[in-house]
């Protein structure tokens, strides 16, 4: 990652975010407890003070959250080094988190879980706390990406290894939203995996951003970029569907997709137009309907951004950019048109029926009186249509500026203020031009152009299959086979001498090897070993790792000496008692005591039925139809009731039990 001191402009920005998240924490927590004890006293004075202090409070977290919008909105920062005339695109800012300390629950997990000595696995815990600390500073490139990409795979391993599907093994993650600030505190390690991803399809947007627009080259990465960073988001959405995060949630997400795919169709149109726009009829008709499909979908990323839930959270100058952005393009598009009928007259060497093909092409409809042939050979009729445009793409440059002197926050980009001004102008210039002498006896309306690419752009899925990464606890053996969502007896060790040359059992499978065809009245037997067994390590060696045909090697290699070998069992009551450790009672996870207690009154009372419970926390496809959590505390549930009501994951960070 690259350095954490940097006082590069990124970095300042990102201390900013992360000073502004401990001011709305704690502003947070004040309000909450405000609201408890406003609900709890009936002191008259006390409510009146309290109240008060809540009026603060509240005003307080709207600063911050204006605070936190302005640094949404320092687009400047991200752009390329070199001056360029071009309407600045928005990147995502990286989602902040707390450190995590994996040493004691790991080493923990390892002893009890694995039964190994966990002072060896040391190395390894630092490593992947090591790779955690460089992915929050991670360099603005592929080498950035590289590194969360490899991190997200590595909590793959660490998900199956040390994470059970029913029971938590105490390790809190902290990450905050990157709209509102609000804290996420969960010991899920999926809320881990899907804030990585988040981060890295926002720095697939930073990277996009910094691409240099004046070439060719850049504007080429540009679109890759942002293309990557909608796959990315949308791979979250689909794979995560109940992020207890406002900026993970669906809704949230799909406009952000939307936006970056809009980001990337204006790319799209600048590599057109770098090189030049040929003052050619056919080129400046191609040119119209590339624009205005620009304008398009970036007036469906502003509807978007307008729709509830989203419009609450989204920065307001975020929506308003949009909106700048469609008028625009919108206006760049009548310009363009109104080119093509004011300073192309039909020659008699031209091809009428390709001309008034392509014209009608451009229409949905052509205004009341008029025929697109007939525009095309009556001058008077091209006049007044060109200048109809005109009067259109003016009234949109307009727009946009006002919208743009409206935003606090996107009147100081001063880029944006010239490139509006800029297109203004020549647009009344170019109505300048024509002849003025008839315009009020001009009645004609221009219609809206239809926007039509030959450019297609899609989301660009990840392609996690390219980095290749080694697990980390790829000494405690074989995936398959040790994780943990397999329980396992302590390693035993087995002695015993040849009989006549044979061991009394056979060995199959892959790594590790495991006992079968055992002779039950063989030595082996005698001395505890299990059909089924794994041999985990012979004469002192570890062989989880080796094959059949290597571990009988060994243990033939001993010759006529004893052998010695350990192997392990597994345990098959290790899912009843996973499953009843992953419930909670009073607001507290049931300890190891409770459990046993509790198989202990199901042994007595087998005839009462234990009411069915919901997981704290359901992520996946697989539970779509179970409500999402953000607390990072479990709170007290007086009845099951309250689940019967559908839960939102937009309605959940309201209530004062899930504020931190």
């Amino acid at each position: 990652g690259c350095n954490p001191l940097a006082e590069t402009g990124r970095s300042k920005l990102q201390n900013q975010r992360a000073v502004l998240n401990q001011q709305i924490l704690r502003a947070v927590r004040m309000r909450a407890g405000a609201e408890n004890l406003l609900r709890a006293t009936t002191n008259n004075k006390v409510r009146e003070q309290v109240l008060l202090e809540l009026s603060f409070v509240n005003s307080d977290l709207q600063i911050l959250k204006e605070e936190l919008e302005g640094l949404n909105i320092s687009v400047e920062v991200y752009q390329n080094a070199e001056e360029t005339f071009s309407i600045p695109l928005v990147p995502l800012g990286l989602k902040e988190t707390k450190d995590v300390d994996f040493t004691l629950p790991l080493k923990d997990f390892i002893l009890e879980h694995y039964s190994e000595d966990s002072s060896e696995y040391e190395d390894e815990i630092a490593d992947l706390m090591d790779l955690r600390q460089a992915c929050r500073t991670p360099s603005r490139d592929e080498a950035g990406i590289e590194m969360l990409i490899s991190y997200f795979l590595q909590l793959g391993y660490v998900e199956n290894r040390f994470f059970p599907p029913t029971r938590h093994i105490g390790v809190l993650f902290t990450w905050y939203d990157s709209f509102t600030g609000v804290p996420v505190c969960q010991q899920n390690l999926l809320l881990e995996k899907a804030s990585v991803l988040f981060n890295i399809g926002a720095l697939y947007t930073q990277i996009g951003t910094r691409c240099n627009r004046q070439t060719q080259a850049g504007l080429e990465n540009a679109v890759d970029a942002f293309q990557k960073a909608a796959g990315v988001l949308s791979y979250l959405k689909e794979t995560f569907t109940h992020t207890p995060s406002y900026d993970m949630s669906p809704a949230m997400l799909n406009v952000l997709v939307k936006m970056m795919l809009a980001q990337a169709r204006e790319c799209v149109f600048e590599q057109i137009d770098l090189s030049g726009i040929r003052n050619e009829f056919f080129t400046l008709v191609k040119m119209t309907q590339e624009v205005a499909k620009v304008g398009e979908v970036y007036m469906l990323v502003n509807t978007a951004m307008n729709q509830e839930p989203v419009k609450e959270n989204i920065p307001y100058s975020w929506s308003k950019l949009a909106q700048i952005k469609s008028d625009h393009y919108k206006a760049l598009a009548h310009y363009f048109i109104a080119t093509v009928l004011c300073d192309h007259e039909l020659q008699p060497g031209d091809d009428k029926d390709q001309q008034e093909k392509a014209l009608s092409q451009l229409y949905d409809y052509v205004p009341e009186g008029l025929m697109v042939l007939a525009v095309l050979k009556d001058k008077v009729q091209r006049k007044q249509l060109g200048k109809a445009h005109l009067r259109k793409a003016i009234v949109y440059h307009e727009e946009a500026l006002r919208v743009c002197g409206l935003c606090k926050k996107l009147r100081n980009i001063e880029v944006l203020q010239e490139v509006l001004t800029a297109a203004h102008k020549r647009s009344l210039l170019k109505y300048a031009q024509q002849e003025t002498e008839d315009d009020f006896l001009s009645l004609i309306q221009a219609p809206d152009i239809l926007p039509k690419t030959e450019h297609k752009i899609e989301t660009i899925a990840p392609q996690f299959s390219k980095v290749k990464v080694k697990d980390f606890f790829h000494k405690l053996g074989p995936l398959t086979v040790f994780s943990a969502k397999q329980r396992w007896t302590a390693p035993r060790t087995i002695r015993l001498h040849h009989e006549a040359g044979e061991l009394g059992f056979s060995l199959k499978g892959g790594s590790p090897a495991q006992v079968y065809c055992l002779d039950p009245v063989c030595s082996a037997a005698s001395v505890g070993l299990k059909e089924g067994d794994y041999i985990v390590s012979v004469g002192g060696m570890d062989c989880k790792w080796l094959g059949v045909n290597e571990v009988l090697e060994k243990l033939k290699s001993v010759g006529k000496q004893p052998m010695e070998f350990d192997v392990i069992s597994c345990q098959d009551t290790a899912a009843s008692l996973h499953s009843k450790s992953a419930t909670y009672s009073m607001g507290m996870q049931k300890t190891y005591s409770l459990i046993c207690l509790a198989m202990d009154e199901d042994k007595i009372d087998q005839t009462k039925k234990a009411p069915l419970k919901l997981p704290f926390l359901s992520w996946g496809t697989k539970n779509r139809q179970k409500a999402a959590s953000t607390l990072c505390l479990p709170s007290a549930v007086a009845g099951s009731s309250q689940f019967k009501k559908k839960l939102s994951p937009f309605t959940l960070l309201n209530t004062e039990s899930s504020l931190y």
